[in-house]
């Protein structure tokens, strides 16, 4: 994977097997084969904050950097300062996954760089992937002919998950991190906590560092001592 000139890194828990598609099967579907260098050029991701999609794109580059594919993150709503050039030499990528494509929207040295960017993309046969809050219509892109570039492939809207896939997805994150999430348990932290993805996974997080320096198990009444400990902190 090609290491940016800034200090980016993939969250550890960004992989395909931590993401509960739900009703979103078909985006995760699509960005596991832009990971093996298959399908459209470029796909358009949005959603709304916690959706998933940073993750997804992290996991895009995970699985691309374990094939030996050429292939980075850039997370464009991150690192203040950050200059457009950071994109140069990046056309020659076999992936390219860019979060938050739309908080650089109508800033011209941005707007260049990505067209040049794509350009340089679609020459080599690399794959580009951008994320957002909105659909590339709404994004708000001022050079016509980028605008019109990246809504030319397949947009996907992250759909939000009912209460039993939101239970279900703290499962799964719980089991990959080594812990045990009962029904019961899941059930109790989603009656509690706001039903967005980041924030009910930063919790199980905290749960996680909790249980291992107290060596329990996640049970309700554990879970409601790290629950009244979070809110005083």
């Amino acid at each position: 994977m090609q290491q940016l000139p800034l200090e980016i890194r993939l969250a550890d828990f960004a992989l395909f097997a931590t993401y509960f598609a739900g009703p979103n099967q078909a985006a995760v579907q699509a960005l596991q084969q832009a990971a093996q260098a298959e399908g459209p050029q470029v796909h358009w991701l949005w959603g709304r904050s916690g959706s998933g999609r940073s993750h997804l794109l992290q996991a895009s580059v995970a699985a691309a950097a374990g094939q030996g594919r050429r292939c980075a993150w850039l997370p464009l709503a991150g690192p203040a300062g950050m200059d457009p050039a950071v994109l140069e030499g990046m056309g020659n990528l076999d992936l390219l996954c860019v979060d938050d494509a739309d908080s650089v929207a109508a800033e011209a040295g941005w707007e260049r760089a990505l067209f040049r960017v794509y350009e340089e993309l679609r020459g080599t046969g690399g794959r580009l992937v951008l994320s957002a809050s909105c659909a590339p219509g709404d994004a708000g892109f001022a050079l016509p002919d980028l605008a019109s570039r990246l809504a030319s492939g397949p947009t996907w809207r992250l759909r939000e998950l009912a209460d039993e896939e939101l239970q279900q997805a703290l499962q799964l994150r719980a089991q990959w991190r080594g812990l045990e999430l009962s029904d019961e348990a899941a059930a109790y932290l989603l009656r509690r906590v706001t039903r967005a993805t980041d924030a009910l996974f930063a919790l199980l997080d905290v749960a996680d560092r909790a249980a291992l320096a107290a060596q329990r198990r996640l049970t309700i009444p554990f879970l409601r001592s790290v629950l009244e400990s979070d809110n005083a902190n």
